[in-house]
C-alpha cells in the first residue's frame, strides 16, 4: 500500500482536491516495470472462450472404419438375421399392423443379393404363415397373404397355419385352394398346423347350423385339398379350444381326412391332446394307421 506523499496532504490541508496523477512516459516504456494493479485489469472480451487461438492445430478427425459384415462366417450372420427379426410373432397374416411391424426391419432385404438371400430365408423358414385371413376386413379377402407372396418366397416356408372355426355358418368365398394360391410352390413345407376353433355339432350350435355336417364336410374338403397340393407334407399337428372333442364330429372328420392321406399326426400345446386325462407333448408325432 503506497503512503500518501507531502504535496497530497498539503492538498487535503488546503481545502483542494487533488488533480490526476499524471503517467510517467516511461510507464509504457518497452522495458519499463508494469503497475501490478494494471497488470490485472485485463479486458473481459480476451477471456471469452470464442477467440480463435492462432494457429492452434486443427483436431484430427479419424477415418470411419466400415463393418465388413459380409466377411463374417455364415453361421454367424444367420444368427444376426434371427436376432433381427425377433418379436415379430409367430403367424404371418394379413392385418392392418403389418406396415409398422415389418416394413422398416425388411428393408434389410434391400441391401444386397447375398443379404437377400439369407435373410429372406431366416424370415420365411422361422414363421407360420396362416392359410386364410381370420381379421376384420382381410376376413374375406379374395387373394390370401401366402397367394400374394412370389414363388421364391413360397419356396422358403415350412409351416403353414389352417385356422377352422371362423364363418362356420357361411365361409368366405376366397377360402379355396387353387393355383392361385401356389401350395405347390412351398417345396420347403413339412408341417400343416390346424387349430379347430369351435366345432358346430356341439348341441350349443343347434338352430344356429346352415345344416347338419355342412361345415364339417367344408372342413375336411379343405384339409383334404390342402394336403394334396403340398409336394412335400410330412405331420399334421392338430390343435383345439377346450369345447372340441376329439371324438366329436368336427374332429373325426379331419382325422379321417389326415390318416386317407398317411402323414404323421402331432398334438398342438393347448389342447394336448387327451379329452380325458393325460395330454399328449407338442413334440411328440404320431403315425396314424
Amino acid at each position: 500500500m503506497r503512503r500518501p506523499s507531502a504535496g497530497s496532504k498539503a492538498s487535503r490541508a488546503s481545502g483542494t482536491k487533488p488533480g490526476p496523477t499524471p503517467v510517467s512516459a516511461t510507464t509504457n516504456a518497452p522495458g519499463a516495470e508494469s503497475d501490478p494493479v494494471s497488470a490485472l485489469a485485463i479486458n473481459i472480451s480476451d477471456l471469452t472462450l470464442d477467440v480463435p487461438i492462432e494457429n492452434a492445430p486443427k483436431p484430427k478427425r479419424r477415418p470411419i472404419i466400415p463393418f465388413r459384415f459380409l466377411e463374417l462366417p455364415s453361421e454367424l450372420r444367420i444368427k444376426i438375421y434371427e436376432y433381427h427379426f425377433d418379436n415379430f410373432g409367430e403367424v404371418l397374416d394379413l392385418d392392418f399392423e403389418n406396415y409398422k411391424r415389418y416394413h422398416k426391419r425388411l428393408g434389410l432385404l434391400r441391401t444386397c443379393r447375398l443379404t437377400y438371400q439369407e435373410a429372406s430365408y431366416v424370415f420365411y423358414s422361422t414363421h407360420t404363415v396362416r392359410l386364410f385371413p381370420i381379421y376384420g376386413k382381410f376376413f374375406k379377402a379374395k387373394k390370401p397373404l401366402l397367394a400374394r407372396m412370389k414363388p421364391n418366397q413360397r419356396s422358403m416356408i415350412n409351416t403353414l397355419e389352417l385356422r377352422l372355426g371362423p364363418g362356420w355358418n357361411r365361409p368366405p368365398r376366397g377360402w379355396v385352394v387353387n393355383e392361385g394360391l401356389g401350395l405347390k410352390d412351398c417345396v420347403s413345407a413339412r408341417r400343416v398346423k390346424v387349430f379347430v376353433e369351435c366345432d358346430p355339432s356341439n348341441e350349443m350350435f343347434k338352430g344356429f347350423r346352415h345344416s347338419d355336417g355342412f361345415y364339417e364336410r367344408f372342413s375336411r374338403e379343405l384339409l383334404g385339398a390342402v394336403l394334396d397340393d403340398l409336394p412335400r407334407i410330412e405331420t399334421v399337428e392338430f390343435d383345439a379350444n377346450p369345447s372340441v372333442k376329439k371324438n366329436g364330429a368336427m374332429m373325426k372328420a379331419l382325422l379321417e381326412v389326415t390318416t386317407a392321406k398317411g402323414v404323421k399326426l402331432a398334438w398342438g400345446p393347448e389342447k394336448g391332446w387327451d379329452d380325458g386325462g393325460g395330454k399328449r407333448g407338442r413334440s411328440q408325432d404320431h403315425q396314424l394307421w
